[in-house]
């Protein structure tokens, strides 16, 4: 009976110098509670103990897990000393291109996202087979993009953030398979890749196994894009917005070829600018949805006007001969390349101008939805294939 009496009143104690915190806090105390995976909070509020229960520091985001730092991928997928050899020669040969040393013609080209691996690798190892003919003429740059930028924010957003496209997100797994995916192809056939910066703090990761990188439409009026940009070591290729306005565009390229600094990463960065920043013209909508090419004679004439009227290093263009300029009509892609190359024979200042064009393109034509098991068709937009992809390949070499 002692010790029950002698329990309560250190209840109340503890009660009376509770009630005397919270008059003088007022309005919270707020008390993290942490853990290796999630961390909650609990709000004490009112005259007695309530407690609510978030997720974190706020209540819309659930922190699921902790993922590895780019350092630490890079420390356990490394590059191989004959693979940066290679990609030393490439982003050379590449960044000639753009500065004009080079008369050789650009052509992006692979799956509209990368999907799976086994597919990815038969892809870009029939690539290095035709690289081997025509690199006299032609830079063949794999299109291995593992991020998806989605209109609506639905659907399948690429290998980085779910490594299965039937199974849940997962980061920490889509990083070590977007790496290991970018490294086999160049161990397997000899070519750096492209990819889309989706994630500008995902630089890290790729950093030492990419040789180009796009800015997406929706991605380039960003100020974290076009910062980072002005980090790459490789050419950015700043697509015109999904509005067309090509000012937009030019802007992005400015902001990418200046120095900057900034927050990245939990550091405070300085960047020296990019001069290899340039345009990628990839077609527009307007305000009825209809789709507005822009990779005819006129638009490339417009170009390279803005571009003499913009303070801007080594003017250059990529045409995306899908998305909106082929109105995702995938085999119109043919056509809208061999006429991109009529241009450029026509006028010496659009033949200096337009460095390449950019393809879709994996080893069956078409698009499937996920689940059906294609192998190496595209789940997302429609692509073409690798019969014709072929052919187009050496018509370029031909007429380039």
């Amino acid at each position: 009976m002692q010790i029950l009496l002698t329990f309560g009143c250190f209840l109340k104690i503890i009660n009376i110098v509770t009630k005397f915190l919270l008059y003088f806090c007022r309005k919270y105390v707020i008390l993290y509670i942490g853990t290796l995976k999630r961390q909650s909070i609990k709000v004490f509020s009112g005259k007695c103990l309530s407690f609510t229960t978030f997720e974190r520091s706020t209540m819309s985001f659930e922190y699921i897990q902790k993922v590895p730092t780019p350092q630490e991928i890079q420390e356990e997928f490394p590059v191989a000393a004959s693979l940066k050899e290679i990609k030393k020669e490439r982003d050379k040969a590449i960044a000639d291109v753009f500065t004009g040393k080079s008369d050789k013609f650009l052509v992006i080209v692979g799956p509209c996202s990368a999907d799976n691996e086994e597919a990815v690798i038969d892809y870009v190892s029939r690539l290095a087979k035709v690289n081997d003919k025509v690199k006299d003429k032609l830079i063949i740059i794999p299109r291995i993009y593992t991020n998806k930028p989605r209109t609506t924010g639905e659907g399948y957003k690429g290998i980085t953030s779910q490594p299965d496209p039937e199974g849940k997100p997962d980061f920490r797994q889509g990083l070590i398979a977007m790496r290991h995916m970018h490294i086999r192809a160049i161990e397997e056939s000899g070519l750096t890749s492209a990819d889309e910066m989706l994630y500008p703090e995902n630089w890290g990761y790729v950093e030492d196994i990419l040789s180009y990188v796009a800015i997406g439409a929706r991605s380039v009026e960003d100020q974290q894009h076009r910062m980072t940009a002005s980090g790459f070591d490789v050419p950015a290729g700043m697509k015109n917005p999904t509005s067309g306005y090509l000012t937009v565009m030019l802007n992005s390229i400015y902001a990418a070829q200046h120095p900057h600094s900034f927050l990245y990463r939990g550091y405070e960065v300085t960047t020296s600018g990019n001069p290899l920043a340039h345009c990628v013209l990839r077609g527009s909508q307007n305000k009825n949805g209809r789709n507005i090419p822009n990779y005819h004679y006129e638009d490339l004439s417009l170009v390279n006007q803005l571009y003499k009227e913009h303070d801007i290093q080594n003017p250059a263009v990529i045409v995306d001969s899908n998305h909106n300029n082929s109105g995702k009509k995938y085999r119109e892609q043919v056509r809208i390349v061999k006429e991109v190359l009529h241009s450029r024979q026509h006028s010496d200042e659009i033949h200096k101008l337009v460095k390449g064009v950019m393809i879709e393109s994996y080893i069956e034509e078409g698009a499937q939805k996920i689940g059906e098991g294609i192998y190496g068709k595209s789940i997302t937009d429609p692509c073409l294939g690798w019969d014709a992809t072929e052919r187009l390949l050496y018509d370029i070499a031909e007429l380039s």
